[in-house]
């Protein structure tokens, strides 16, 4: 369901009414990262391979950001970002986090995951794929 312009400025007038507001956007490309000002004083960071949509993105890409009062947008990335979900942390949808979250898992290295792979492998490892 697309919403009509009228209906996307009432929002954007709602939104502007609840804070904290984003004043400015930019990629700063000496700390990698996009730097976001707020109306309260304070300026959020974060990298753009944390993000859905932005890992990958050219310096030029990242740099075309545009600000309302809802959060930040990037045209040519089709990428979106609230400010509220920036706030909490949430920088992509919930599928892409979980997402994220279960690659980062795997990847992980600790005692107890050693030791369950060895007991795996003298059993006989992984069976093999027979598709």
């Amino acid at each position: 369901m697309a919403l009509t312009d009228a209906e996307f400025e009432a929002a954007n007038r709602a939104a502007a009414k609840v804070g904290p507001r984003p004043l400015s956007a930019r990629y700063d490309r000496r700390s990698k990262k996009i730097v976001v000002a707020l109306d309260t004083g304070i300026d959020i960071a974060f990298r753009p391979e944390d993000a859905q949509g932005l890992a990958g993105a050219s310096p030029e890409d990242l740099a075309a950001v545009t600000v309302s009062p809802l959060g930040l947008h990037w045209e040519k990335l089709d990428a979106d970002l609230s400010i509220a979900g920036l706030l909490a942390g949430r920088l992509g949808s919930e599928r892409w986090m979980a997402a994220l979250m279960g690659a980062k898992g795997g990847r992980a290295r600790s005692p107890a995951k050693a030791t369950a792979a060895r007991a795996h492998g003298r059993k006989g490892g992984r069976p093999k794929n027979v598709a």
